[in-house]
């Protein structure tokens, strides 16, 4: 029955995203050629404007391409357990990709007169117009879902620790739709307390088949120990027997990422424990595109302040405008970051390895007001460019404490896997300057696994939002 629904709700997607396609044709034709909003953009000499229905022949074209790429990158598959900024990406990178299919067959056929204004605004409608009515069929899922519509049912084999947290978590989202039928376990029976927060042990395992005869179910969860792992085969083998999903969450979960993937190693599948999404050179290239121009839109609007910030510190004290000193980064290579510089500088020969305290008596009066506002960061933006950062990531640390911290806080190295970054998903949230290191590791793990542009692109409006002001930065 599951099957046979997320089949039907597929081709439903299909047909509107080929609808919206169609739709967004006749919108960017009426824009471009039968409005004056857009200026007119003549042929090449010899050729003439094509008609109407040879637009419309090749939106159809490009909505069979999309279509097709679209099945090929999973973008069709079941959404329920999936995240909407997920979606997005898959979105963008198939149109992006049909874009550049349909831009081929043009030049191919010879179809030179087509007009670029309608291409652009044809692309933007498509990506607006499917994002949109995809987020409202979210939202309305979503609230359908809350109130008990469309529910899917699931149950739970082990009714040890590992199912009962399994159960807990699941409760926390009732707007994904599932609702929990009740437990299969061989040795454990709840009592009164449990049988008030959890639903009931419905028999053993071996009455699977049985009850899966009797019930409604469409999932059937996995939450056994190691020593159960013999019964896998047959549990397996009765979901499919009766067209069940099965999903298998493993005794050692913990020691997993959010988000893990299998690898294939000498022929066999295994689980990678560190899914690191910028380990794929398509996103370290789109990451490093988007930081490059980015900085240099940065570098150009704030050069004003930069020159006014370089005036106070080379009139408030003797020394170089910039410090520059030595930090962490991708791989654990060394760099030297750039600061405007707020301190008197070091005699020649002493070692800085202290932490800057609210009354440190090392900076100067103009150096406590661009260090609180964050403008002594700016000079970071040339780290990006140069490539030793990016925009945003895991903030970089001295040498001197990058050993300290790798021996005191569990998996503080993971955040050098990627390139340090000026602002960050931890930063954001607050965790600045003299705040608790363990929570902004767990922050800088959780950007690592789940990077996206759009989660990029959501720190940095966050951090512009929260402002530049900062209470804990001395």
């Amino acid at each position: 029955m599951i099957r046979k629904n997320q089949r039907f709700l597929t081709r439903l997607y299909i047909l509107a995203d080929f609808s919206v396609i169609q739709i967004s044709f006749l919108i960017a034709w009426f824009i471009k050629f039968q409005s004056d909003i857009l200026p007119y953009d003549s042929p090449p000499a010899g050729y003439g404007a094509l008609p109407f229905e040879t637009y419309g022949k090749w939106s159809l074209i490009y909505g069979v391409i999309a279509i097709l790429i679209g099945t090929i990158s999973s973008l069709y598959s079941p959404k329920r357990k999936k995240r909407f900024a997920d979606e997005l990406l898959k979105i963008v990178q198939t149109h992006a990709v049909s874009i550049f299919m349909l831009l081929g067959a043009l030049f191919f056929f010879k179809e030179i007169n087509i007009s670029r204004y309608y291409l652009l605004l044809y692309v933007v409608l498509n990506l607006l117009l499917i994002m949109t009515y995809r987020y409202v069929i979210k939202l309305v899922l979503k609230r359908a879902r809350q109130k008990g519509f469309n529910k899917q049912f699931v149950l739970i084999l082990g009714a040890g620790s590992l199912g009962k947290r399994f159960y807990d978590n699941l409760m926390q989202y009732p707007e994904m739709g599932y609702e929990i039928v009740g437990f299969l376990d061989d040795y454990r029976t709840f009592d009164g307390i449990e049988l008030k927060k959890y639903k009931p042990v419905l028999g053993k395992i071996d009455d699977l088949g049985r009850k899966l005869h009797e019930m409604m179910i469409d999932e059937v969860i996995l939450a056994l120990p190691l020593d159960a792992h013999n019964k896998y085969p047959l549990i397996i083998a009765e979901c499919e027997k009766a067209g069940v999903r099965t999903l298998i969450i493993p005794d050692f979960f913990d020691y997993l990422p959010a988000r893990p993937y299998f690898d294939n190693f000498a022929g066999m599948p295994m689980i990678n424990v560190r899914d690191i999404p910028l380990d794929i050179a398509a996103n370290r290239i789109f990451k490093r595109l988007f930081d490059i121009i980015f900085s240099l839109a940065a570098i150009i609007v704030t050069s004003p302040i930069m020159l006014f910030v370089a005036i106070g510190v080379k009139l408030t004290s003797s020394g170089p405008i910039i410090f520059k000193q030595e930090r962490v980064g991708l791989n654990r290579r060394t760099f030297m970051m750039f600061k405007f510089r707020s301190m008197r500088v070091i005699p020649e020969g002493q070692i800085d390895t202290g932490w800057t305290t609210a009354d440190d008596p090392r900076k100067t009066k103009f150096g406590s007001f661009i260090r609180r506002t964050s403008l002594d960061e700016l000079p970071q933006f040339f780290n990006v460019l140069i490539g030793d950062m990016s925009v945003v990531g895991p903030r970089p640390e001295r040498p001197y404490f990058v050993e300290q911290f790798r021996e005191e806080i569990p998996k503080y190295m993971v955040k050098h896997h990627v390139r340090p970054g000026i602002t960050g998903w931890a930063q954001s949230n607050g965790l600045r300057g003299d705040t608790s290191i363990e929570e902004r590791i767990n922050h800088d793990i959780f950007y690592i696994e789940n990077w996206s542009l759009l989660f990029d692109i959501k720190i940095i409006f966050k951090t512009i939002r929260n402002g530049f002001m900062n209470k804990n930065a001395y």
